[in-house]
C-alpha cells in the first residue's frame, strides 16, 4: 500500500533477518548480541559495559524521544497489544530510576547468550502457540514469555535517542527535522552527537527568519552555554548575534548606583522576602540594552533568546508559520512569548485570527520572546532602571496583568500588547532542583549589599511544579497569587 505500510510479508522478512543474525551469533559462540534499529542513536559510549554489568538475559537501555514514545512497554494485554500502566511515565520521565522487569523491550536491546534460558529465544518462526499480532517485537516478547526469560528496561543513565515512528504523511524533510531535534536534546541531557568524519554534510544556510535581528544573551563566563546555543541555532539554520550579558555578580553596589539603578519602592521577592539580587539587575540590564539598541537602530522586530533554552520539535517552521499568520492578520503586537511560565494556566483567551497564539496572562521567565519596535519603545519609555524589579515581573506590569496593584501604580502607561505561543516553542533546559540547574540571577548578592549572599531557594518561579514547596509559602506569596 506504500513505503510505510507494514504487511505480514514485511514483518516476516524482518523476523527472518533478526533470526539469521541470532543464529550467526550463537554459531560464533558469542557471549552477547546487541540489536539496534537504524533510527536508534546511542550517544553514551559506556552503554555496552553498563548493560552487561546488570547481568540480565534480555535488557534494553531506555531511549529518549521528543514524545512519550520509548523502546519498552510496561503492560501488555492478553491479546498481545500495548496496555497503559501507572508505571510507564514515572519510568519514561526518570522519576524512578533503575532496571525494571517489563513485558516488552524492542528496537535496541542486549541478549546475554551465556544464559541457559536464552538458547530457546527466537524471532522466527513464531512459537507454535503464538496467536498475537504478526509483529517482530511482539513475536519475540512472546518467545521470552514462553521461555521464562524476563525482559528488563534500564533508565539509570541517558543512553541515547530514538526517532518517533514515522507517520504515513511524513516526508524526508520531517524525518530530518526530527533528527535535528534529537541532536539538540543530546546537547542538553547527554554526550553530544558528533558528526562522523565519513559523512559529508553541506554547510547550513542560516537566516533571521524574517526578523531584523536575532539576539542571544550570554554571560562571558558561561562559554559552555554559548557554544551549545550557537550549535543549536546553527543546526536550526538560525543566524544569531551574541550579546554579552551584564554580569551582575561582577558589579558592586557602587557600580549599580552609578548605572542609575534603584529598587522599585516596596518590592520584595514574594517567596524569600529578599530584595533584588545583583544577578537580577544584570539580567534586567541585558534585556534593556537590547530594547535600547532596537530603538536606536530603528529595528522593526527582533527575537531574543537567553542561553538556557530547550527547543521544541520543528521550532523554526512553527515560529515562521505563526509570524506569517500574525502579519496576515495585521495583529497589533508588542511582545510574543515563545517560552514562559504561566502562573494561571487555562485562563487565557486564544487569538481567533492566528492559530496557536493566546493573549498572555501573568507569566514568569524571559527565555525567548519576539519584540516589536513599538514594544521596545514602550518599555524604554517606562523608565524602569530607576524603579527596577525582576524583568519577568516588569513585563506583566507593562501589559497590566500583574496582580500587585502597588507595583503597577509606578508605571502609568501599561498598554504593552502581549501574546504567547501556545503550545510554547521553547522550554528551560533545567528547573530548580535539577542536578544540572544553575542560576546566575539567584546565586549572587543583594543589589545594594555586597555582603548578603542569596541562593536558588528564593526562586519559586523556577520550580517545575509552579509553586514553592508545601509549608514554605509566606503571606506575601499567597497575596501575590
Amino acid at each position: 500500500m506504500g513505503p510505510k505500510h507494514w504487511s505480514n510479508g514485511r514483518y516476516e522478512h524482518i523476523m527472518r533477518l533478526k533470526q539469521a543474525v541470532l543464529n550467526f551469533a550463537k554459531k560464533r559462540w558469542a557471549d552477547y548480541i546487541l540489536f539496534a534499529d537504524t533510527d536508534n542513536i546511542l550517544t553514551n559510549p559506556d552503554t555496552l559495559n553498563l548493560l552487561m554489568a546488570e547481568n540480565k538475559s534480555v535488557i534494553a537501555p531506555m531511549l529518549d524521544s521528543q514524545s512519550a514514545y520509548s523502546n519498552y512497554w510496561c503492560g501488555i494485554t492478553p491479546q498481545g497489544y500495548y496496555r497503559r500502566t501507572a508505571e510507564y511515565f514515572p519510568t519514561r520521565n526518570r522519576y524512578r530510576k533503575g532496571c525494571y522487569p517489563v513485558p516488552m523491550v524492542h528496537s535496541t536491546m542486549l541478549l546475554d547468550l551465556r544464559k541457559e534460558a536464552t538458547k530457546n529465544l527466537a524471532f522466527y518462526p513464531p512459537h507454535a502457540d503464538y496467536s498475537w499480532p504478526y509483529d517482530d517485537i511482539i513475536v519475540f516478547a512472546f518467545s521470552c514469555r514462553v521461555s521464562e526469560v524476563q525482559m528488563y528496561v534500564c533508565n539509570k543513565e541517558r543512553y541515547g535517542y530514538l526517532n518517533i515512528p514515522a507517520k504515513p504523511h511524513q516526508s524526508v524533510e520531517d524525518d530530518r527535522i526530527n533528527f535535528v531535534h534529537l541532536c539538540l536534546e543530546a546537547l542538553i541531557d547527554g554526550p553530544p552527537m558528533y558528526l562522523s568524519r565519513y559523512v559529508h554534510v553541506p554547510p547550513k544556510q542560516t537566516d533571521l527568519m524574517g526578523f531584523d535581528e536575532v539576539y542571544l544573551i550570554n554571560l562571558r563566563r558561561r562559554p559552555d552555554r554559548r557554544d551549545r546555543m550557537l550549535w543549536s541555532l546553527y543546526e536550526l539554520e538560525i543566524n544569531a548575534k551574541v550579546v554579552d550579558a551584564v554580569d551582575g555578580a561582577a558589579l558592586n553596589s557602587s557600580d549599580i548606583k552609578i548605572l542609575g539603578v534603584d529598587l522599585l519602592p516596596g518590592y520584595y521577592d514574594p517567596f524569600s522576602g529578599r530584595t533584588l539580587t545583583k544577578g537580577e539587575v544584570g539580567c534586567f540590564l541585558s534585556h534593556y540594552y537590547i530594547w535600547k539598541e532596537m530603538v536606536d537602530m530603528q529595528l522593526d522586530t527582533a527575537l531574543i533568546f537567553e542561553d538556557d533554552v530547550r527547543f521544541e520539535g520543528n521550532f523554526k517552521r512553527r515560529l515562521m508559520r505563526m509570524m506569517d499568520e500574525v502579519e496576515q492578520a495585521e495583529l497589533d503586537w508588542d511582545i510574543i512569548y515563545l517560552g514562559r511560565k504561566q502562573v494561571n494556566p487555562g485562563e487565557e483567551d486564544p487569538v481567533e485570527t492566528v492559530k496557536n497564539l493566546v493573549v498572555a496572562g501573568y507569566s514568569y521567565w524571559t527565555l525567548s520572546y519576539a519584540i516589536s519596535l513599538q514594544g521596545a519603545q514602550k518599555l524604554i519609555n517606562a523608565e524602569p532602571i530607576s524603579k527596577m524589579l525582576p524583568v519577568d515581573e516588569f513585563l506583566p506590569i507593562m501589559y497590566d496583568k500583574h496582580p500587585n496593584e502597588d507595583y503597577k501604580s509606578h508605571f502609568l502607561n501599561r498598554n504593552l500588547q502581549a501574546f504567547s505561543a501556545s503550545p510554547l516553542l521553547v522550554q528551560p533546559c533545567h528547573y530548580a532542583g535539577d542536578a544540572e540547574w544553575v542560576s546566575d540571577t539567584e546565586t549572587s548578592t543583594l543589589w545594594d549589599d555586597d555582603n548578603v549572599p542569596t541562593d536558588w531557594r528564593g526562586s519559586y518561579k523556577s520550580l517545575k511544579g509552579g509553586a514553592p514547596p508545601a509549608g514554605i509559602q509566606n503571606a506575601a506569596y499567597r497575596d501575590e497569587l
